[in-house]
């Protein structure tokens, strides 16, 4: 029924006065949320049965030795949350505020509530959990020092056992500032580790982000504002134990034919020798034993038998069912719900050099997907609702993976469990990023930790995908003038983390793959993973960074591009909410101030007069800018994906945005769609039909994606942008998900001047699957008529549908409403003659009348912008 591995008879925490350093600690981080939901200020089970909880979550007072101020915070949460509710501080994010409350975070300060306690809900062994605390504070009881925290990544599980009593308790938390700790860190080191250079956008001084274990986004990135925030963002709680309690709840899975075995491995921490009850029941089996335990770590690993599973599949290649999974250890529960499915990394010897893909539960799939930053810059702001609104918008558009991103966060278990129930894998980096870290003892024990702990709070979850080490630090060495005059020295420190790094994953996870970094060209293989393209995965950043055509992406062939992207400015109603009409210029003080990377809003501005006609205003531009960036993305995942089975993944850069910001993401911050998110949608379908030039002739390239064979019948015109259309191509062919094929050629010299391509495609039945355009020139070389385009309604409140007509061609064609939701489609291209019918889907519980769209529909396009 059971084997106990090992156990260490060693208690993890002892009072100390003053408090230890985290490093010396032995911490376990599960994770707010892994165990049942606790209310704030309520105890759970506090005195019925041998397990309760004391939440500790609610009001506190916040003060700061350096100002007067006394006022409410409620934790979890941050401090400009509270500054903001009391009206200290204006909006951050307003004009160029961020510089108004740079004050907040070179402030220390201090964190402190009473919480009552009766003798029924001490009476036993007590543990101080806190979770996710943003980041060097030291903790007091009741006046003791009783811990010191300095990542906050790493859940503090704190011994209070007779530290807390009957009647009234006091909680402080006294929070240093981080920059300052950071600053006199980098100082104190034998040899300098330079701060990445996103840190100095818009003349800010920079964070000696790398050595402090907090998310480095915090102090500001090329996309992203400067708040460093300080708080608590997880769980705070008092448990209650008889005896021991839970530290995690692993699940490695082995794949039979017609069964899986699961491996579940229990981590029990155990205050005195004795003999806990630890049940688990899955699938309708229960298993119950009476286990010894000895002070210190206990673990034991159970095996159970699934037959006849349901395997879960990534989003289009399936269903996604869970099976629920209590672990009870004297009564304290712990949920997981556990996907089923066998997922490798197949890299291997190929005629190229080495494949890199996916393949799940057998069949070889290709990844859609883009990189995830974390949901807000303001911590208070991250919320299950605006998380699940994100990630239902990515599976919308027929992504199946994102990359959590080595600049942010872990995230919180609630993302976890929407990505399984949707179908998202998660390509996961460890949190390091585009800067040398240090290497010493005391940094990589604590480390070690947290690692540890987040890969024990993960592991079972069937969106893991992979372990990546860090984002771009073994390329980073060639940045910065102090690492590039001494590459050895830096590539050997870099190695001593990264190699520890890959060490606990084959500990902790074994069946999940361990890859160095982000890009990478694989193990031990510090060569440039930017411009490489026949084995590991890409980042390729030519077109943005140096300044590029958009062919330029078709120079390049990746195995697996997990980066590259091409900025546009957020949406007009976005920039309302940050600026006045007297800022709305591209080169205004705060438009310059929401560009966070150097040269930002010049290069999208060049790069539109290489494409289009140089637009009338300023809310045009806007537009044009969202068109001109889902042009770039478009270009090359076409491109890459018609190379199939080379390219097995493309992740474009960035799905969401941290704050209001010209960035790269293809969803607005607050979850609206942009043009490039539409975009994307079209070209992610599992069946595509795409236009490749091969030099005077053009391909057009059927591309299959889903899990079986499929016919389809294309159709291809070449359309005058003035008005007549003809048909020049017609073909059936049969696709094969294994690989692209050629569907049809065209030759350009076929073509009249001021014509393009339009193609759609319909499956064997004649049901249509799709449409698609190409230009052989630039958008500003065609004379376009002045198309007019007429909308109408049909359909119930419940599910209306606009159509869409227009007289002569109309590129980029996009209907907008004040509704929060989204369209099944736009930037659309309409053809005379041929209609297209749009569905509304509303977001975040938005209430939909077919007569409130109407009455605010408003439709561009791209003969408009001039």
């Amino acid at each position: 029924m059971f084997v106990r591995l090992g156990s260490r008879n060693k208690a993890r925490y002892k009072p100390v006065a003053p408090a230890k350093s985290i490093a010396e600690c032995d911490c376990r981080r599960t994770g707010a949320g892994e165990d049942e939901t606790v209310t704030a200020g309520n105890a759970i089970d506090a005195t019925d049965g041998p397990y309760g909880e004391l939440s500790l979550a609610g009001e506190f007072t916040l003060t700061s030795p350096a100002s007067k101020l006394k006022l409410p915070i409620v934790l979890p949460g941050d401090v400009h949350s509270a500054l903001l509710a009391a009206e200290e501080i204006p909006d951050p994010y307003f004009g160029e505020n961020e510089t108004e409350v740079m004050w907040v975070n070179r402030t220390p300060w201090t964190m402190e509530r009473r919480f009552r306690a009766t003798p029924a809900e001490i009476d036993g062994y007590l543990t101080l959990t806190l979770e996710n605390v943003d980041c060097i504070a030291t903790v007091f009881l009741n006046g003791e020092a009783i811990a010191e925290t300095q990542n906050q990544f790493i859940r503090y599980d704190i011994d209070v056992t007779g530290k807390v009593k009957a009647g009234t308790n006091t909680l402080r938390l006294e929070f240093a500032v981080t920059r300052d700790v950071a600053k006199a860190r980098a100082k104190a080191h034998p040899f300098p580790l330079p701060f990445t250079n996103n840190y100095l956008s818009n003349g800010l001084e920079g964070v000696h982000m790398n050595f402090v274990r907090k998310a480095a986004c915090h102090a500001g990135w090329d996309w992203g504002i400067c708040l460093m925030p300080t708080g608590v963002y997880g769980r705070m709680a008092i448990r209650r134990s008889r005896l021991a309690r839970q530290e995690s709840v692993s699940v490695e899975q082995a794949h039979g034919k017609k069964s899986v075995e699961l491996s579940i491995t229990t981590r029990v921490f155990a205050f005195a020798e004795g003999t806990v009850e630890l049940t688990q029941e899955i699938d309708g089996q229960k298993l119950v034993d009476k286990l010894a335990v000895r002070p210190g770590e206990n673990v034991f690993t159970r095996n159970v038998t699934i037959r006849n599973p349901k395997l879960w599949w990534p989003n289009g290649q399936g269903e996604q069912p869970l099976y629920e999974l209590w672990t009870t250890l004297d009564g304290e529960l712990t949920k997981r719900r556990i996907g089923l499915r066998k997922l490798e990394w197949i890299v291997e010897k190929d005629e190229i050099d080495h494949s890199f893909k996916v393949r799940v539960n057998g069949r070889d799939i290709t990844m859609f997907g883009a990189n995830w930053i974390p949901a807000d810059a303001i911590p208070s702001r991250i919320t299950p609702e605006v998380i699940r609104d994100l990630l239902e918008s990515a599976r919308a558009v027929n992504m199946n993976m994102l990359r959590v991103w080595g600049g942010g966060q872990y995230e919180p278990d609630c993302f976890y469990e929407i990505c399984d129930e949707l179908g998202l894998l998660v390509w996961h980096d460890f949190m390091f990023s585009c800067m040398s870290y240090p290497s010493n003892r005391e940094f990589l024990a604590d480390v070690r930790t947290e690692i540890t702990q987040q890969v024990r709070r993960l592991n079972h979850h069937a969106c893991i995908a992979i372990w990546c080490g860090d984002n771009e630090v073994i390329g980073s060495i060639q940045w910065y003038s102090e690492t590039k005059s001494d590459p050895a020295r830096y590539i050997a420190n870099y190695d001593r983390l990264n190699s520890m790094l890959g060490d606990i994953v084959a500990d902790e996870d074994p069946g999940r793959r361990f890859w160095p970094s982000s890009p990478s060209l694989g193990y031990l293989d510090f060569s440039d993973g930017w411009h490489a393209d026949t084995r590991g995965d890409m980042h390729y950043w030519s077109v943005w960074h140096e300044a590029k055509d958009f062919s330029a992406y078709r120079d390049v062939n990746p195995r697996f591009a997990s980066e590259f992207g091409f900025q546009s400015f957020t949406s007009m109603n976005v920039i309302e909410t940050f600026a006045r009409p007297e800022d709305m210029n591209p080169t205004s003080p705060v438009m310059e101030a929401h560009q966070r990377n150097t040269g930002g809003n010049s290069r999208i501005l060049e790069t539109m007069t290489r494409y289009f006609r140089f637009p009338a205003d300023f809310e045009k531009m806007v537009f044009l800018s969202q068109v001109q960036q889902g042009l770039a993305i478009k270009t090359a995942i076409e491109y890459w994906r018609s190379t199939k089975p080379r390219c097995m993944g493309t992740l474009y850069w960035q799905i969401n945005d941290i704050y209001p910001v010209a960035s790269w993401s293809s969803l607005d911050y607050g979850g609206q769609w942009k043009l490039l998110h539409y975009m994307a949608k079209r070209f992610f379908a599992p069946i595509n039909v795409v236009a490749v030039p091969d030099g005077d002739t053009l391909l057009l390239k059927a591309i299959n994606d889903t899990a079986r064979k499929a016919e389809i019948a294309l159709e291809v015109l070449a359309v005058d942008a003035a008005g007549k259309a003809r048909v020049i191509a017609t073909a059936r062919v049969k696709t094969n998900p294994d690989k692209a094929v050629v569907a049809t050629k065209v030759r350009l010299g076929d073509l009249g001047p001021n014509e393009f391509l339009f193609f759609s495609w319909t499956d064997g039945d004649g049901r249509p699957l799709g449409e698609n355009d190409y230009f052989p020139k630039a958008y500003k070389a065609y004379d376009i008529g002045a198309a007019k385009v007429n909308a109408s309604w049909s359909g119930s409140d419940e599910a209306p549908v606009l159509t869409l007509t227009a007289d002569s061609p109309a590129m980029f064609v996009t209907a907008s409403v004040a509704v929060p939701g989204y369209f099944s489609d736009n930037a659309v291209t309409l053809v005379p003659g041929r209609e297209v019918k749009l569905s509304f889907a509303p977001r975040q519980g938005a209430a939909v009348s077919r007569d409130a769209l109407a009455g605010s529909l408003k439709l561009s396009h791209l003969r408009e912008t001039y």
